[in-house]
């Protein structure tokens, strides 16, 4: 039986007086890609704030790695890649390999010079997400896509067990969404990197990850990909709160 990276029990978060999740238990194992989906609201990204620790605990237990969030410090072991379309400067002075080795300072210290075996490091992640061509190339010149993918790479530079991603496909254009997913289902499955994919769009769902957790303020489903599977457009329609329609993307 695999271990879990992620050990959520009994958590509930109020934001002054408004509840914003209630009871909250969750496991995520070793190896797995979870999606966790909900509208918006649903206190998804509340939830990933509070297992890189930047929401303090109100009620209940996060473990990460065994540990308790409240004590855990080896966060190079986590990857994080947030919603960058709305707030990225696309003006910012940096070629993809200078924003790259951004995730490496994390392990060398800030304002360190990266030694010889931190480059092959940096080169290395870029191959990984397919942006070896674009290196040296301004990042607020490649498109939403590569933009992604060159931030998963900053990510991936530290060599994490676990990489969280919230809503990674906003503001990336449609023709390389596919491609995009392709990238994370091959992390998974090729690299072993464990996964939790944070979203608000079901359609790629049943292709592309192992467990899939429903949360809105309540967490109203979790399972692998094939329970899911027979979780029925009605079911789909209460939990959003409006008509939902599953809908098959190939990959």
């Amino acid at each position: 039986m695999k271990s879990s990276i992620v050990s959520i029990e009994n958590v509930t978060f109020n934001y002054q007086e408004r509840k914003v999740l209630e009871n909250i238990n969750l496991d995520v194992p070793e190896g797995s890609f979870l999606a966790l989906l909900g509208p918006n609201g649903s206190g998804k990204s509340t939830l990933i704030k509070m297992i890189l620790g930047l929401l303090p605990l109100q009620q209940g237990s996060i473990f990460l790695f065994g540990q308790n969030v409240k004590k855990f410090k080896n966060w190079p072991k986590i990857g994080y890649v947030s919603q960058k379309a709305n707030s990225f400067n696309s003006g910012f002075p940096a070629t993809v390999f200078e924003v790259v080795s951004m995730g490496i300072f994390g392990k060398v210290g800030m304002f360190k010079f990266l030694k010889k075996h931190h480059k092959k490091r940096v080169h290395e992640a870029i191959e990984i997400v397919g942006l070896k061509d674009y290196t040296n190339q301004n990042i607020g010149e490649l498109s939403g896509g590569q933009q992604q993918r060159a931030f998963i790479a900053r990510a991936l530079v530290s060599d994490p067990q676990l990489l969280i991603l919230d809503e990674p496909t906003v503001g990336v254009d449609v023709s390389s969404v596919e491609s995009f997913y392709e990238l994370l289902r091959e992390l998974n499955q090729q690299k072993g990197i464990t996964l939790i994919l944070v979203t608000h769009d079901i359609g790629p769902v049943t292709n592309l990850v192992t467990h899939v957790a429903c949360l809105n303020k309540q967490l109203h489903f979790h399972g692998d990909t094939h329970e899911y599977e027979d979780f029925d457009n009605r079911q789909l329609s209460s939990f959003y709160g409006h008509p939902v329609h599953m809908m098959d993307h190939k990959h």
